[in-house]
């Protein structure tokens, strides 16, 4: 149950953007694989008011090398989820998660020789 807010009709100013339980699924499970694979080593999240952020380390006291994240407001034009390096370049953006994480999916994928 959720409490009421003060003043009804306005937005809580509580309210924080949250990955559900299945988009954490399917973060955690590209996560596990690329643990596995040797290539990431840790994680962080946060829950903003407009923004809900999962960031990929290679190491732990270093800067990102991975952002995914999801802005409900872009949900109607370029896609709430998107896939931002450690440059800021967006590599991949769009409504579907599973589509947008297989941009990170593909490093896995590497040229027996």
């Amino acid at each position: 149950m959720q409490t009421p807010t003060p003043f009804p009709g306005r937005p809580d100013p509580h309210a924080r953007t949250a990955f559900d339980r299945i988009e954490l699924g399917l973060i955690l499970g590209l996560y596990g694989r690329m643990v596995a694979a040797g290539e990431w080593r840790d994680y962080g999240m946060s829950f903003l008011k407009d923004v809900a952020v999962f960031s990929v380390f290679r190491r732990t006291a270093e800067h990102p090398i991975y952002r995914i994240e999801k802005r409900p407001k872009l949900r109607g034009r370029q896609g709430q989820y998107a896939v931002i390096a450690m440059d800021g370049q967006i590599l991949k953006r769009g409504g579907d998660l599973k589509a947008v994480l297989r941009v990170l999916d593909r490093k896995l994928i590497r040229p027996v020789e």
